[in-house]
């Protein structure tokens, strides 16, 4: 710990506010009012207070073990990737220190307890509110309510178990951690691969680096070659499949990029990823859904936490009004052979512009009227309106060359975003898979639909080729509506370790920028 903390243990610290807080000390007049003072700044805290007739809930001599457990909480919170500046210990024993008077101790019992509520909400819900950094991010936060944290504080039998229990409960959060605290003991200066190409049949200094890198990082067993030979390759491939670069086996310039990340960026990547499963620790992900992670460019179905399908997915450019954005929502159906409205900004952006210079531009799109109605295009003047102006819409009918494909799937949302399939088919073969105005393209789009349908028919591929070979338009209902998260994480584990990549976005580095300012600070590496 930083200050203070460097030098007093977290022992040290408790011994300073028992010796402050003991028996002798009863609760007074003047304790009372110090706190109601102090406490009135927070409706919450106030309310707690009164119900409770002012008795303390960390400096009374009763309190021993709700002191321990929390100071010993506070303690550890820089671990996590927290701001400890919020609620650093070192402050509350700077307070226990300075205190003389019955009035002194009240004020101290309220900055434990704002200590206290501060922690619980970062930790269990994220330290920060991530649309007011990036206004992509638009997902919906359950924060802990302050009354249900103090009560359940002042009756628990197990503070520190209480407190334990806030940490998000889901397994890849531990993993995580554990990646933190490898990170933390990776050497900074670590021998880099100084080569733009390696290739099986190598023989250099750089592929000794290379081997060195791949045993470091678990990928290889201890080895003494010197040269590229099968071994090197095999794991070359699996740190490519975990990293998400084409697993050739060759070590080219993304795979050699890679590699020679240094530690602390890759502490930066960890982190922001702890923020994240804050921010969804409260989240119901359902016993079935569906998990897109935009950074990863992939979209899975789980089923009782066991991925059961995968697909690539293409998602939104990295431009400003072109980025996936990141929610939950719930899929409600599927529309086969769909028809695409198109965006009214990409209406006013793309096609507006060529339509006013030929008004037979892109031909394969129809005018409608406010009512849906196809109007003539001989019937309308485009160069007599401006993007402000424009009545009309734009549509496709259903097609094979439809932008959407032959099927979109749909969990309604106010950012008009959703699956589907698309005739685009070569762009799923690039690393880096950033092309869309913001939906979702599938990979494998009909398999998708299978796995969907499959729960509520014996013949998904039957049901979804009725509907195909209509040609028109339909919907088809799912019968149980399956959760969907948008998101994008930058840093999560695998079966053999952690993956990585790239931030397309730059929203990872806004983050860890909030992060920074709010208090966070990157334990130093070992070096």
């Amino acid at each position: 710990m930083r200050g203070l903390l460097r030098k007093l243990t977290a022992t040290a610290a408790l011994t300073v506010l028992l010796a402050w807080t003991s028996p002798a000390m009863a609760q007074s007049d003047a304790f009372t009012r110090s706190l109601a003072e102090a406490a009135a700044q927070d409706e919450a805290v106030a309310t707690f207070y009164r119900y409770h007739r002012y008795q303390p809930l960390w400096t009374g001599p009763q309190d021993q073990a709700r002191r321990h457990a929390l100071i010993m909480a506070l303690s550890t919170a820089e671990a996590q990737g927290l701001p400890v500046k919020r609620y650093d210990p070192a402050d509350l024993i700077a307070l226990a220190k300075a205190a003389v008077t019955e009035g002194d101790r009240g004020r101290l019992e309220l900055a434990m307890t704002l200590a206290y509520l501060s922690y619980a909400r970062d930790v269990s819900s994220g330290a920060l509110t991530p649309k007011k950094i990036d206004s992509t991010i638009v997902r919906e936060i359950r924060r802990p309510d302050p009354a249900v944290l103090l009560a359940g504080m002042a009756t628990t039998t197990s503070p520190e178990a209480y407190l334990r229990a806030l940490l998000p409960v889901a397994p890849e959060y531990a993993r995580v951690m554990k990646e933190k605290l490898r990170l933390e003991r990776e050497s900074p200066s670590m021998i880099g691969i100084s080569a733009a190409k390696l290739s099986p049949g190598d023989s250099s200094a750089a592929v000794v680096a290379l081997r060195d890198r791949l045993i470091e990082l678990g990928y290889m067993g201890r080895s003494a070659t010197a040269i590229y030979d099968g071994q090197m390759q095999r794991a070359v491939q699996r740190y490519q499949l975990d990293q998400g670069l084409t697993a050739d086996g060759v070590a080219g310039g993304s795979t050699i990029e890679a590699l020679n990340t240094p530690p602390d960026e890759r502490l930066k990547a960890v982190t922001v990823a702890l923020e994240r499963m804050r921010w969804m620790a409260h989240t119901d992900l359902g016993a079935r859904h569906i998990w897109v992670n935009q950074a990863n460019f992939s979209a899975e179905i789980f089923d009782h936490g066991r991925v059961t399908f995968q697909t690539r997915v293409v998602v939104g450019k990295s431009a400003a009004d072109m980025r996936s954005p990141e929610f939950s929502d719930e899929m409600e159906y599927m529309v086969i052979n769909p028809s695409w409205g198109v965006p009214r900004s990409i209406i006013v952006k793309e096609y507006l512009p060529m339509l006013q210079r030929n008004p037979n531009a892109v031909g394969h799109l129809q005018v409608i009227d406010g009512r849906g109605r196809v109007v003539p295009r001989g019937a309308v003047n485009f160069a007599a309106y401006s993007a402000s102006s424009f009545p009309f819409g734009l549509r496709q009918p259903p097609s094979d060359g439809n932008a959407l494909g032959k099927v979109k799937f749909m969990f309604p949302n106010p950012y008009n975003i959703y699956l589907h399939d698309t005739p685009a088919k070569a762009l799923f073969a690039n690393e880096v898979r950033a092309f869309s105005h913001g939906c979702i393209r599938l990979g494998d789009p009909f398999d998708f639909a299978y796995m969907l349908l499959a729960k509520q028919t014996s013949d998904p591929k039957g049901l979804f080729k009725e509907h195909l070979d209509s040609k028109g338009e339909s919907a088809v209902s799912l019968d149980v509506p399956v959760p969907v998260h948008l998101v994008y994480y930058t840093a999560w584990p695998t079966k053999t370790g952690m993956s990585y990549r790239r931030d397309i976005y730059d929203r990872d580095r806004k983050l860890f920028e909030a992060l920074t300012e709010a208090g966070v600070a990157l334990t130093e590496v070992q070096g």
